[in-house]
């Protein structure tokens, strides 16, 4: 196969793939932030020029710092708020069921509907529950929207970096 060909394939599958990474920011079926991190090097690797590891390097800088930014402030948020990690698995839970349930929307709102039942059980306090589920629903959705953005500024510089390849 000619190698300009296969260059091109590979950009096509990358671009593709960076696609369903950065909808997977913001809908958690795939992990948007490593199959971002996973494409970019791995284009980079395979093209080997100097724009497509320096687009490389750069979208791997994002994606990492989207996932890191994410996970921070959602680790910080739970803590102040005192949420241990089985509410959050019992939304995550709920989120999966919700999906299946109510396409789209049901797996925000199966996240958060098992969010509070478990604080709610956890506490004895539906006000506290539903202070401490609002905090943690915040802090993970401003996670995702910093992960979002950042897994978009990996793939705009994935395009960048193909555009100069070629």
């Amino acid at each position: 196969m000619d190698p300009t060909t296969l260059d091109v394939i590979v950009t096509v599958v990358a671009a593709l793939l960076l696609a369903v990474a950065v909808l997977g920011t913001i809908f958690p079926i795939l992990p948007g932030s490593a199959l971002t991190l996973i494409t970019v090097v791995g284009w980079a690797w395979i093209l080997g020029s100097g724009a497509s590891w320096t687009a490389g390097i750069i979208g791997a800088v994002l994606a990492l710092a989207g996932m890191s930014a994410s996970l921070i402030l959602t680790g910080r948020k739970m803590r102040r708020e005192r949420i241990p990690n089985t509410p959050v698995l019992v939304g995550v839970a709920g989120a999966i069921v919700g999906m299946f349930v109510i396409p789209v929307v049901g797996l925000f709102l199966g996240f958060a509907i098992g969010l509070l039942a478990a604080e709610w059980y956890r506490r004895r306090d539906l006000r506290a529950a539903l202070r401490s589920s609002v905090e943690a629903m915040k802090s993970m959705g401003l996670g995702m929207i910093i992960e979002f953005v950042c897994a978009s500024l990996a793939a705009s510089v994935f395009a960048i970096g193909a555009l100069v390849h070629f």
